[in-house]
């Protein structure tokens, strides 16, 4: 039997700091669960990527062992929070595909990925913070799939070394690893197609946290204004790299304590008007197995 140990020092001021920083928002009630939610994500996010072996045997062992093992101390967690095992075994799923080297072929391929190791913690996060209504779900994985857009569109470069790239192939037609990680790269044809592709992945991007947002209707109020802020922090990064024009930077984009305090104050006021924006979800991918859980 496989021990799922978790690690319950996860540094979140350094580790997970747009979810650190939010969480200030959040019920001590809830910032509990959603923190606990947080460090087994990071736990296996941090095997699949932090070693040099491949991680494939260990993930299927984990899948495995929450399967068959009721009494494990993340089936405990999942049950205890309603959460349905399936969903955080489609996390895990998609960890494994990060075992070889991935090309992303398509945005069909990119959306489901996505979905596989953010949009899951979205919807695992929905049931934490007490949301119940049933149209809630779809648009709690889509906030998800944002904010892992998000996360690819900064970390090409950080990606590639590990010998995976999430834009799709028919996006930089002929651009290979090469392209990616070569610091001396003198083409700016190249750069500038895989600049071109990181903001097709933003604007992607901002149409699910448009869809995320029309869900906020369905969250507690006592939580929603935490979610609203953890997602405008991150669509700042997108934002912050758009700015950037068409260049294609070698280094991941952050947000400092004076963009962060901004979004924060920003998304205070917006949250005043929320009921007036009338977000409404639009349909913008396949429906998954695992959503109505």
């Amino acid at each position: 039997m496989i021990d799922l140990k978790l690690n319950s020092s996860v540094d979140l001021k350094k580790e997970g700091k747009s979810f650190y920083w939010a969480s200030f928002f959040l019920p001590k009630s809830y910032k509990k669960n959603a923190g606990t939610l947080y460090s087994i994500c990071r736990y296996f996010d941090d095997i699949a990527d932090k070693y040099s072996e491949d991680q494939t045997i260990y993930l299927k062992n984990s899948i495995e062992e929450i399967k068959t093992n009721k009494n494990n101390k993340i089936n405990i967690f999942l049950q205890k929070n309603k959460i349905n095992n399936l969903i955080f075994i489609d996390l895990i799923e998609g960890l494994i595909l990060d075992q070889k080297k991935l090309r992303i072929q398509n945005k069909e391929e990119l959306i489901k990925y996505s979905y596989h190791v953010a949009g899951t913690v979205g919807l695992m996060m929905s049931k934490i913070i007490g949301v119940k209504h049933e149209e809630a779900a779809q648009s709690a994985i889509d906030l998800g799939i944002g904010m892992q857009l998000t996360n690819i569109a900064r970390d090409v470069y950080e990606d590639s070394k590990m010998k995976r790239i999430y834009l799709p192939a028919n996006w930089i037609p002929n651009i290979s690893l090469k392209n990616l990680t070569d610091l001396h790269d003198n083409s700016s044809e190249n750069d500038k197609r895989i600049s071109n592709a990181i903001h097709e992945v933003i604007n992607l991007s901002d149409k699910f946290y448009e869809n995320g947002f029309a869900g906020l209707k369905y969250i507690p109020l006592s939580t929603r204004l935490g979610i609203f802020i953890a997602a405008n922090i991150y669509r700042g990064i997108g934002i912050k790299i758009k700015s950037n024009k068409k260049k294609y930077l070698r280094e991941r984009v952050y947000l400092n304590l004076l963009e962060k305090s901004l979004i924060t104050v920003k998304s205070i006021l917006l949250f005043i008007f929320i009921p007036l924006m009338k977000y409404r979800y639009q349909k913008i991918r396949d429906n998954l197995p695992n959503e109505n859980l």
